[in-house]
This record gives structure tokens, C-alpha cells and sequence, in this order.
């Protein structure tokens, strides 16, 4: 990659960067398409209020959460990061009810796309269903980097289709090849109802953690590059799949946003400190840490992409939730400050999901 057109793209990024933390409580063109739907209210600016009415399910009864979430499970001393509810300014968000969610898809195909933060949010959504009904007839299906779950009474399925980096990851004579302009696995999301999409923490990855061993784009091939210029690419030739492959009159798009870790406490003004132990929200009128970079690179693409993606504009909201992660309560060995319980903060996401699906006539 040319050093002219690094420096110009990290320019104009710096330049948006500074404009979005600007204005950090507009939304995006995708996202105010979700504000208008909600009657003018901006579903992703509000408070972490207490409800003692939460969580929405309890993780005993759901069979579907896995080891690397479930922090009940492993012991988990406090219970308050189960108690809060998104407050937005300006209106209510309405109740999650599983069965009116079936019965609206219901024969439908739902999936997530991405990596391990859709699966916290696809387990999230199969939870909250299943605590509405839990002796509904289910089956899950495993098989080649997809997972569905069917309910049967009703046809309706919701599956996940695992790919860290949305685009092409090949394995070639060189190497491993991250390929930033093939999306050739985008196959198997066609013929779905709606698709969330989300990708960014991967990309993030060096060293033994990195599952590519060279970059590619336009035949050529790279050791690294600069990772925000690789997410560009990548999400660019996400962006022109949706164009030529989606019918909106057919399918629903989301983009996830991007989920936030917690693994310096510089960003809440407490830099000797990491997720690890915190049992609160930060509870400031504004968080003292930017935006990260990926969600403004995400403004970017989804303000210049054709068909309709709606943003769940989730980084800010859980950008105060420090408390959310599983730190060491988990399968997991180590810290984890990326992923959240379960239940937990994915409710979240699913709620403002629910939010804007019952919205959608208004679009």
C-alpha cells in the first residue's frame, strides 16, 4: 500500500474521528433511520436505571449459553450487573415478549453473522424466547460454521454463521490469506429474512492470536498493514456484497455496532484498574473515553452503502457497562473484558433489536 494514500486515509479518518466525538449524540444516517422509527426518540442515548423486575431469564433454565458466558454458573459473586435496564431519554422501550416475537417471524429466518460477540447476542435472543416459552419444541442443528435453532411450532429459525472478519479466509500455498476483497462464504446468507452483521475484534488480533499469515487485495499479497485501513477494505467489500446481493423488500439488515471491552481503566478515569471487579455501571453524565475508532470507520461505510443497513448503535451504552464482562467467571482462561454475561448486557441489544423490529411500519 502506497505511504501517500496511508497517510491521506488516516488524515480524513482523523478529521471524521474528531468531527464524531464532536457530536457524539448524532446518530448515524443508518441509525436515524431507527430514531425516526421510534417516533423521534434516539433508542441508544439514555441511563442505566435499576429494575428489580431483571434479568429477563435466569441462567439455570436456558439451555442454550455457553461455558464462555455463563458467569452464574461459575460463581459469580455479585448479582447487581444482572439488575439494570436501558433507560432512553425520551421515551419507554417496550417489554420483550417472546411469543409476539415468534408469532411476528414466525417461518422466518433470522441469522447473525460474525464472530463471537453474535454468538453473546445470538444466545442472548434464544434465551429470552425460551424463558417466554420453555417447553416449546426445539432442535439444534450444528454443521459446517453454522448453528440453527428451530422452533418447531412455529418454522421459525435463528441461526449463526461464525466468520471473525466478515470477508475470505483462505488457507493457500503461501499461507493463511486474509482476503480484503472476496466474500465468497456470503453464500449461505442468502435467502435470509433479516441478518445482523457485526466484525471488528479480530482485526485487532497479532502475534500467535492472528489466524492469517498475509493480507490480500487486488492479487497482492501483505505481511500486515494498518489495521482500521484493513477493517476499511474489508467492510467496503462487505457494503458492495449488500448492494448486489440484498432485497430489501425481502430482507432486513442490521450492523451490531461495535461492542467496546473494558481492559483499561484509563477509559473511565480509573487507569489502574481493568474490568476485573467492577460491580457498577459508570454512571457519569458522559464517558470520558472517545469513541473507538472501528465505530467511526463503520459511520463511514454504512453512510455510503445504497440498500438500507440499520445501525444498533450499542457502543455507547455499553461503553458504561464495565461491570458486564465475565472477567475470570467463566470457562475462559485469563481475563476477559471483551465478551459479556449471560444473562447480561446482550439483553440489551436484543431489547433495542425488538425495539426497532416492532418499529418497522413506521419506516
Amino acid at each position: 500500500m502506497g505511504f501517500v494514500f496511508k497517510t491521506l486515509f488516516l488524515s480524513l479518518l482523523f478529521l471524521f474521528s474528531r468531527q464524531a466525538h464532536a457530536d457524539f449524540n448524532a446518530t448515524s444516517s443508518t441509525g436515524g433511520k431507527l430514531v425516526e422509527a421510534a417516533g423521534g426518540c434516539n433508542i441508544f442515548r439514555g441511563k442505566w436505571v435499576f429494575d428489580a423486575s431483571y434479568p429477563l431469564y435466569d441462567f439455570s433454565t436456558c439451555p442454550f449459553i455457553e461455558d464462555e458466558f455463563n458467569c452464574g454458573k461459575y460463581k459469580r459473586p455479585d448479582k447487581m450487573y444482572l439488575k439494570y435496564r436501558w433507560q432512553p431519554f425520551s421515551c419507554n422501550l417496550p417489554r420483550f415478549n417472546g411469543v409476539k416475537f415468534l408469532e411476528k417471524w414466525r417461518g422466518k429466518k433470522i441469522m447473525f453473522v460474525g464472530d463471537s460477540l453474535s454468538l453473546n447476542m445470538w444466545e442472548s435472543l434464544s434465551c429470552m424466547i425460551h424463558s417466554w416459552i420453555p417447553k416449546a419444541r426445539t432442535t439444534l442443528i450444528r454443521r459446517e460454521g453454522i448453528v440453527a435453532l428451530v422452533f418447531l411450532d412455529y418454522g421459525m429459525k435463528l441461526l449463526l454463521y461464525s466468520t471473525p472478519y466478515l470477508v475470505d479466509l483462505e488457507s493457500q500455498k503461501p499461507g493463511r490469506v486474509l482476503k480484503l476483497d472476496s466474500i465468497r462464504n456470503g453464500d449461505a446468507w442468502r435467502g435470509m429474512d433479516m441478518l445482523i452483521f457485526n466484525s471488528w475484534h479480530w482485526w485487532t488480533h497479532t502475534g500467535r492470536s492472528k489466524p492469517w499469515d498475509y493480507m490480500e487485495e487486488g492479487g497482492n499479497l501483505y505481511k500486515d498493514m494498518n489495521r482500521l485501513i484493513a477493517y476499511y477494505k474489508g467492510l467496503n467489500t462487505w457494503a458492495r456484497w449488500i448492494d448486489r446481493n440484498i432485497d430489501p423488500s425481502k430482507t432486513k439488515v442490521f450492523f451490531q455496532g461495535i461492542s467496546p471491552t473494558h481492559y483499561e481503566g484509563k477509559d473511565w478515569r480509573e487507569p489502574s484498574k481493568s474490568c476485573s471487579r467492577e460491580i457498577q455501571p459508570f454512571f457519569g453524565l458522559k464517558y470520558p473515553a472517545s469513541i473507538p475508532s472501528s465505530a467511526v470507520v463503520v459511520n463511514k461505510v454504512l453512510r455510503r452503502i445504497k440498500k438500507p443497513v440499520y445501525l444498533l448503535d450499542i457502543t455507547l451504552l455499553s461503553q458504561y457497562r464495565k461491570d458486564a464482562h465475565p472477567t475470570y467467571y467463566s470457562l475462559q482462561k485469563g481475563l476477559d473484558c471483551s465478551h459479556w454475561c449471560l444473562p447480561g448486557l446482550p439483553d440489551t441489544w436484543n431489547e433495542l433489536l425488538y425495539a426497532a423490529l416492532f418499529a418497522e411500519d413506521r419506516w
